[in-house]
C-alpha cells in the first residue's frame, strides 16, 4: 500500500511517515517544496503520477495568531489545497485522511464536543479547517476527518520544548490555566491514522491523548518528569492577551473511535513522560 503523506517537515507528517515505515508501509512523505498544493494543476498532476492507495492530509497552516493577518494565506492553504488534494485523490481512487482541529468549536461550555456536534469557529484557523472539512465532504463520499488537539512530536517546536527551553533562564513562569483540553502525542496519533487508513472505517473522528488539562496543569508534569524545579502560576486567558481567540474549552469526545473499535491513546501523561524521553534520544529517520 502506497501511502502518501503531506506536512512530512511538521511533526504529524514526520511521525506518520517514520511509524509507517517502521510497520513496513510504502510512504512518502512531502513537504511544500516538493508540492505546493495551492497550485491545482500542479496537484493534479503529482497525485495523478504518484497514484497513491491513500492520502494523510497533514500539511496545513497552523500559525494560528498570524492567521489573523494572512487570511488569504491561510485560506489558500488550509481550504482551497485540502479541495484540490480531495479531489485529486478521488480521482486515482485514494482513501482520504484529512486532519483538522480542536478549533473548529467555539470552546463555550465544559462538556466534551462530540463528533457530530455544531462547529462554530471563534477565529482564521478554526474558520479556514472547518472550510476544509466542508471541502472534504464535497469531494468525497467516504473520508476520514480526523480533529486533533495540543499537538507535540519530536519534529518541530510544540509547548513542551517552549516550556524546557524557558526553564534554562527562568524559575517563574505565568501559564494559561482557564483553557481546557487533551495534549496528543504526534507517536501515538500517527499509530491510529496508519490503523485507519488501512481499514474502511470511515467519518469524523476526534483523536487526542486521554485525559483533560488546563495549560497551567500541562507545564507542571512536564517539569515534574524532566525533574525541573518551577513555579508555575495560572493566570487567566484575558491575563495572557493574544491576537486570535482560543477556545476555553477544547475537551472532545472518543465516541466514535470506541464505537468503531479503535484503541484510545494513552494517558497524556504517559504520553509526556515517552516524549522526554524520545526527546533525550533525538530518535531521527
Amino acid at each position: 500500500m502506497k501511502i502518501l503523506v503531506t506536512g512530512v517537515t511538521g511533526q504529524l507528517g514526520y511521525d506518520v511517515v517514520r511509524r509507517g515505515k517502521e510497520k513496513g508501509l510504502n510512504m512518502v512523505g512531502i513537504s511544500s517544496k516538493e508540492l505546493d498544493i495551492t497550485n491545482k494543476p500542479g496537484v493534479e498532476k503529482y497525485i495523478k503520477n504518484l497514484n497513491p492507495d491513500a492520502v494523510i492530509h497533514c500539511a496545513a497552516y497552523t500559525a494560528v495568531d498570524k492567521a489573523e493577518d494572512e487570511r488569504e494565506v491561510c485560506w489558500k492553504v488550509n481550504v482551497e489545497g485540502t479541495k484540490y488534494l480531495a479531489e485529486a485523490a478521488k480521482t486515482v481512487n485514494a482513501k482520504f485522511i484529512y486532519i483538522s482541529t480542536d478549533y473548529v468549536f467555539d470552546g463555550s461550555g465544559e462538556e466534551p464536543f462530540e463528533e457530530t456536534g455544531y462547529p462554530n469557529p471563534i477565529g482564521t484557523y478554526g474558520k479556514t479547517k472547518l472550510e476544509g472539512e466542508l471541502r472534504v465532504k464535497e469531494a468525497l463520499e467516504e473520508y476520514f476527518i480526523v480533529r486533533i488537539s495540543w499537538v507535540f512530536g519530536v519534529n518541530g517546536n510544540n509547548f513542551v520544548k517552549t516550556m524546557l527551553k524557558l526553564a534554562e533562564s527562568r524559575e517563574e513562569l505565568n501559564v494559561v490555566g482557564d483553557q481546557y483540553g487533551s495534549p496528543t502525542y504526534t507517536f501515538d496519533l500517527a499509530d491510529i491514522l496508519l490503523e485507519m487508513v488501512l481499514g474502511e472505517k470511515y467519518g469524523i473522528y476526534h483523536a487526542s491523548n486521554e485525559g483533560y488539562c488546563n495549560w497551567a496543569d500541562f507545564a507542571k508534569e512536564i517539569f515534574v518528569q524532566s525533574n525541573i524545579e518551577m513555579k508555575v502560576n495560572a493566570i487567566t486567558t484575558e491575563e495572557y492577551p493574544t491576537k486570535a481567540r482560543r477556545p476555553l474549552n477544547s475537551r472532545m469526545s472518543k465516541q466514535r473511535l470506541e464505537e468503531n473499535g479503535f484503541n484510545l491513546l494513552p494517558p497524556w501523561q504517559d504520553a509526556v513522560k515517552r516524549y522526554l524521553y524520545e526527546l533525550k534520544s533525538e530518535v531521527k529517520l
